[in-house]
Formats: C-alpha cells, structure tokens, sequence
C-alpha cells in the first residue's frame, strides 16, 4: 500500500484532507497518480448527501503507475482521462450502444460498487474507502478499472484533459450525440456556465446558424460569444415561464421558436423552460440531471415537439474522448480557455465557493 493525499468526506456536508492507503491493482484494473481533477457541481452534491464516506472527484487525468493481468488498451506511464460511465461491455444496453447506462456498472443506474475496482484497492484506517462515481479524483492515487481510463494521444495539458470526462462531455455530446444539431439550424442553450459553453461548442462544431446563449448574468453571455454564441439573450428571475425570453428568441429568429433548446442550469424550475423555446417539432434537451419533480403544462409540447434527458451526453468513451481531444488539438474545441482558476487539494472549499458563486467557468484542482 501506497501513501496517498484525498478528499474525503462524509456525506454530510463535511470533507478533509487526509491520508488514505492505495494498493496494486488487480485483474483488469489500472492504477493512477492523478494530475488534476475537476470540481463539479456534482462533487458538492455528493458532499452534501451521499450520507457515506467516501473519495471525493470524477473528472481526471494522470498518468498510469500499475496495470493488473489482463490489461491491453494502456500500459505503465502512459497519460490517460478518466471516465466515470464505467462499461461493462456485456449487457442488453452495452450491446446496444447505450454504454453510458451500462446496466451492471452505471454509477447512477442503480448498480451499487459493480464498476468499482476491488474494495480494498484504496483504505482509510485499514479500512475499504469508497472512490466517488468509481473514480474518487481528488486523491494523489487511484485504482479503477481499465474501461474506465481512456489514453491520451494529443498534446494537452493535463488541467484541460481533466474536464473532458464530464462537464466538456456532457455538454459537447448532449448537443452531438443526443440531439445531433443539423447544420443551419437555431440552438438556445440555457444556462452559459462549465455545461453550457460545452453545449455551445457542440454547436458550433455541428454548423448551426443561430447559436441563442442564455443567462442571467452579462458576463456570461459575453463569454459564451467567445466559445461560438452569436446572439445573447439576459433572462429574468421574474420571468418564470420564459415567456419574455421566448419572445426575444422568436425575433432574433424571423418569429420562428427556435430548432433545439438545452437547458444547462439544474434549476427545477427550468426543467420545462427549452419546450417553451422550440418551434412546432423542435426538439428540448435537459442536459442538467434535474431529478426533481416537474409539473408541466402540456400545451408545452404542442405540437409533436420533443422532450429527452440524456445521461452524460450519451457518451461512448473510447469514441467521444479521442475525438474531443482531436478537437482541442486542431483548434476547433476550445479545453484551456475553460478553466478559469486552478486549486491545490488543500483549498478546495475555495474552489467549491467560487463555483456556487458563479465566479468561473470550471475550476481545476492540480495535484503534485
């Protein structure tokens, strides 16, 4: 067992700084000394309700320090991205492609520690220690299986390779994969942070016309211009309905509802908001993970306008991340300019305050 630095928390609100033991891995698992890790929404949540302990993070990238038997898409020193969306290769919804929704590993699919590597392979007090999402990021060590390490062949840093595997993902595939944006086509995209500018990107890689950023913040819609929007709308906290936003939509768009919507805020209130901006047989996506319930009205959905939820924009890892990558590297996707500002694991809750605060885009923890 290895000495390793990790956030650990308890589910309840609370995390620290601590030593945990990592050990070798087993048969078709990799080890990894994590470089950077990103800081999510999602890890503030865990934090807050999980009600368990565990490692907190699942966005990565590091380098490979050990390989178990069996191993044949990495090897030892090799830089990698991690992906939380664990496929198990063998299931009704891995056959069918769906590989995000494994039904044996999905971390969010109900299937427990399935896509975890063994147990004892990361110890806090000698005992197993639970990795967030089957990854657990915010440590100097990890071990996870090796369907969850994607290798990188490109020339980036390891602070922007991080974020690919999930809020670059996320917003970049909902628009690609789930949606699959037609060329020409008017895109609103609610919600301009981490997400919404991947959503945007997506966009502008797919050749839309009219690309409709939204947000209640200026300077958000300022950069999202940056990342391909062409028009900014500023919303309301008055305007519950989005009835004034749809309205400035229609006129940016010849009075027409526009093609595709995408709701990036994960405020419940907005779980209908992209149905109120789409045309007669537009298409909404939820890209955000609102799992509250949402009463909707159903004249929203006149008339044969299209509603989906998308996991992790349907990602597929070992096609999605070597293509985002190839992005990055011709100069198509923009990955560093995402990351406003980087942390140590030792100012976290720094980090965590100036993502609820709205004051970055996406924030980057380095690990030495």
């Amino acid at each position: 067992m290895i000495k390793s630095r990790a956030i650990v928390s308890d589910g309840q609100g609370n995390f620290k700084l601590t030593s945990v033991e990592v050990g070798e891995p087993s048969y078709g698992e990799v080890q990894i000394n994590i470089k950077a890790s990103g800081i999510c929404h999602t890890d503030w949540d865990s934090v807050q309700n999980w009600n368990k302990e565990f490692i907190v993070g699942h966005e990565g990238a590091g380098i490979v320090t050990a390989i178990g038997e069996g191993i044949s898409k990495v090897q030892v020193g090799d830089k990698v991205v991690l992906n939380w969306a664990i496929p198990c290769g063998q299931c009704f919804q891995c056959l069918e492609g769906n590989t995000h929704i494994c039904d044996n590993n999905s971390p969010v699919c109900g299937c427990g520690l399935a896509g975890h590597a063994h147990p004892e392979a990361c110890q806090l007090d000698s005992k197993p220690l639970e990795r967030s999402f089957h990854l657990g990021t915010m440590s100097e060590y990890t071990v996870v299986k090796e369907s969850a390490v994607v290798k990188i062949d490109t020339d980036i840093s390891f602070e922007s390779a991080s974020i690919v595997g999930c809020g670059v993902m996320t917003g970049w595939g909902s628009v690609v994969n789930a949606a699959k944006v037609q060329a020409g086509s008017t895109v609103c995209i609610i919600g301009c942070g981490g997400v919404g500018l991947n959503a945007i990107q997506g966009a502008k890689i797919s050749g839309a016309a009219k690309i409709i950023a939204i947000d209640i913040n200026q300077d958000r819609l300022d950069q999202a211009k940056q990342f391909g929007a062409t028009h900014g709308v500023i919303a309301t906290k008055e305007d519950i309905d989005f009835k004034q936003v749809a309205s400035q939509v229609k006129s940016l768009n010849n009075g027409a509802g526009a093609d595709y919507a995408f709701e990036c805020t994960a405020i419940p209130a907005l779980g209908s908001a992209p149905l109120a901006l789409i045309r007669n047989a537009g298409t909404a996506v939820q890209v955000s993970g609102i799992e509250q319930r949402i009463d909707f009205d159903c004249e929203l959905f006149e008339w044969d306008k299209i509603y989906i939820n998308p996991l992790y924009g349907q990602c597929n890892p070992d096609r999605d991340f070597p293509r985002i990558l190839a992005l990055h590297q011709n100069g198509q996707l923009k990955l560093d300019e995402l990351v406003t500002k980087t942390y140590s694991l030792e100012n976290l809750a720094e980090g965590f305050d100036d993502m609820l605060n709205g004051r970055i885009a996406k924030g980057v923890i380095l690990i030495d």
